[in-house]
């Protein structure tokens, strides 16, 4: 299997990941053609609560490490789940309560990158 079809099964599977529990306003943020990113792609959204946070990064964490043996290199943020961070290397997946997705803009912060936004599906 090549890089890029690992990419993308990664992708596919943070985006079943967040989608089983309903985390809100999924974005991908693609970065691969830009020299001075930190990562090849963001994936950033958003529950409704620090618990709903927690609870979306806790499914990503899982769904990945049940179906693909794919644990991230590192986390943080749990402490007061406000924004939680999980690093999978090329890929790094942002999980925000609305206030703080608004004050760090990651999507503006990196607008010169590919966005898709991923339609919620409740």
């Amino acid at each position: 299997m090549t890089e890029t079809n690992n990419q993308t099964d990664t992708l596919s599977m943070i985006i079943e990941g967040l989608q089983e529990r309903k985390a809100r306003r999924i974005t991908i943020v693609d970065m691969s053609e830009l020299e001075t990113a930190a990562a090849h792609r963001f994936v950033i959204c958003e529950g409704t609560s620090t618990m709903h946070v927690t609870s979306i990064a806790d499914s990503v964490r899982e769904y990945l490490l049940e179906n693909g043996r794919i644990k991230p290199y590192s986390y943080d943020g749990y402490a007061n789940s406000q924004w939680i961070v999980i690093d999978y290397g090329d890929t790094i997946v942002h999980v925000f309560l609305p206030e703080e997705r608004s004050r760090y803009n990651l999507e503006e912060l990196w607008s010169d990158a590919v966005i898709e936004e991923i339609p919620d599906q409740y």
